[in-house]
């Protein structure tokens, strides 16, 4: 297993209720096969840039040990789910 860090945004529009609904779908599908260490919802800030005329969005950082094949569903579930804007995943060497 190694150790990963995904940072998505969800939309600002979007209800508290289902963030927190959205943030426990994607818990749910990392602890499938692998364990949060660490998981923050930053909370909503300004995007850098535009996004599909969007400027603002709620932010969520999780850190996490995984097997690569709980990656790609995560990665595959968070890009067709319409109230995430942006995902990045990464590899985390430290």
């Amino acid at each position: 297993m190694r150790k990963y860090e995904v940072m998505y945004i969800i939309r600002p529009d979007v209800e508290q209720e289902a963030v927190q609904a959205l943030t426990e779908k994607f818990q749910a599908i990392i602890t499938n096969g692998g364990e949060i260490t660490k998981h923050d919802v930053i909370g909503k800030r300004r995007l850098a840039y535009e996004i599909n005329k969007i400027r603002d969005g709620i932010y969520v950082l999780v850190n996490f040990t995984a097997t690569p094949e709980v990656v790609n569903e995560l990665d595959r579930v968070m890009k067709i789910t319409d109230e995430v804007i942006r995902v990045l995943i990464t590899k985390d060497v430290a």
